[in-house]
């Protein structure tokens, strides 16, 4: 054979093993990734913010709320990312703070000898009290510092970091606390095109190094509402790699308009000019682009927004005002729920309050009933709430889902053989 023929032949058979050992590692990635099972009933996940206690709301409300024996999951917002590294968000409210008998989960107060004290030692407890509760951790950024964290020469460093700081637990000098997170909540707002091959190979290396880590360790992604956020992205690919794609099923109207909006209606109403505007719209528009609907959870909003100085004309839905800058609570709407009117889409059952010239725009117990009953319907993962503070003292929203989940457990039952 001629020395060229053969160079050539030598080169061809080293791409064919190079192609053979790329395809060997990406499929046998994937068929771990898809041992991840859907679960047998409805999820409901929970973010519980690390600032909560500014507004005097603790993990300890959670169990006044009821929140308890409804959550299944709680992601813990957040973890930050700074120089392709996985960083404490706060160190004196996650690790420092030290909570009252008053304010802490079991009734005992921490000490300043204690290494871990804050939120982090709250969720110790509260994982020793309800052990049936998975808590992640959720790493939010802007989307620059995903975007270099996720190139090619940071990518395994920033995972392997993630792991260290919160999967094993090395908080900080002298402060561990291995086996408190269950997992890996991503919130990346949002891959660019650009960025799309980063983003999935990011989410590989995650899935790897989590399964490395030990077993039954969840990975999930945190999805915007609007098809811009997922229309480039390839998100059969995203589900294989996660548990759970948490899509954002909210913030479809607010105050970066003039104009009067839902928050989160279920469906599109007469009037609005946004059209695919709507959880329905958004919800199948991921199925259509892959994602299984086990795997879905659908967002529900525990929040408000308002505008003033609107106009009378359709009880003031999608009219012009100004629009407050702030969101405020759900319980704050039924704090004042009593000196407006109440009014109703009767599409989608979402609510909106109005005087006359301040109109309000949020989700209530009838607006998440229906959404339930739809997420059942459509035979999704369970439901997402952001956030938990926004309920009131005594859950009425959470109770809502807890009877609405209940419901669909009691007809499984009775369905089966």
């Amino acid at each position: 054979m001629p020395r060229n023929s053969r160079l050539d032949w030598i080169g061809m058979m080293r791409r064919f093993r190079f192609l053979i050992t790329v395809s060997f590692c990406f499929y046998a990635l994937l068929s771990t990734a898809q041992e991840n099972v859907a679960a047998k009933h409805p999820l409901v996940v929970g973010y519980f913010r690390g600032d909560s206690m500014r507004r005097q709301f603790f993990l300890k409300n959670l169990l006044s709320q009821g929140a308890t024996s409804i959550l299944d999951q709680i992601n813990y917002s957040q973890g930050n990312v700074a120089g392709s590294q996985c960083v404490i968000a706060d160190p004196n409210a996650d690790l420092n703070y030290t909570f009252s008998a008053d304010d802490s989960v079991d009734g005992t107060a921490d000490t300043p000898q204690m290494a871990l004290r804050g939120n982090f030692h709250q969720l110790q407890e509260l994982k020793r009290l309800y052990p049936h509760i998975k808590i992640l951790i959720s790493l939010e950024g802007t989307a620059d510092v995903f975007v270099e964290a996720a190139q090619p020469v940071n990518r395994h460093s920033f995972v392997a970091s993630c792991i260290q700081r919160f999967i094993k637990g090395n908080f900080a000098d002298g402060i561990e606390a291995p086996g408190l997170f269950d997992g890996i909540d991503v919130d990346w707002e949002y891959p660019e095109e650009a960025d799309k091959f980063n983003f999935i190979a990011l989410l590989g290396e995650f899935r790897r190094q989590l399964n490395a880590a030990g077993p039954n360790l969840l990975l999930t992604v945190a999805m915007g509402d609007n098809r811009i956020a997922y229309q480039h992205l390839d998100m059969k690919a995203v589900a294989l790699y996660v548990n759970e794609v948490g899509v954002m099923n909210y913030d479809y109207s607010g105050p970066w308009s003039k104009r009067t909006g839902l928050i989160a209606p279920l469906y599109s109403s007469p009037g609005d000019l946004e059209k695919g505007g709507d959880v329905d719209s958004t919800i199948r528009g991921y199925k259509n682009a892959g994602v299984p609907a086990s795997k879905m959870l659908l967002g529900l909003p525990f929040y408000a927004y308002s505008w003033s100085q609107v106009s009378e004309a359709n009880h003031g839905l999608f009219q012009l005002g100004e629009p407050s800058r702030n969101d405020s609570p759900y319980n704050y709407i039924v704090s004042i729920q009593s000196k407006l009117t109440t009014y109703r889409d009767p599409k989608s059952m979402a609510p909106w309050l109005f005087d006359g010239s301040t109109f309000w725009t949020f989700d209530d117990e009838m607006s998440i009933g229906a959404k339930l009953k739809y997420a059942s319907q459509q035979a999704l993962g369970g439901v997402m709430i952001w956030e938990l503070s926004g309920d009131t003292p005594d859950g009425k929203l959470l109770k809502t889902i807890s009877e609405q989940i209940r419901s669909h457990d009691d007809d499984v039952e009775r369905e089966a053989p």
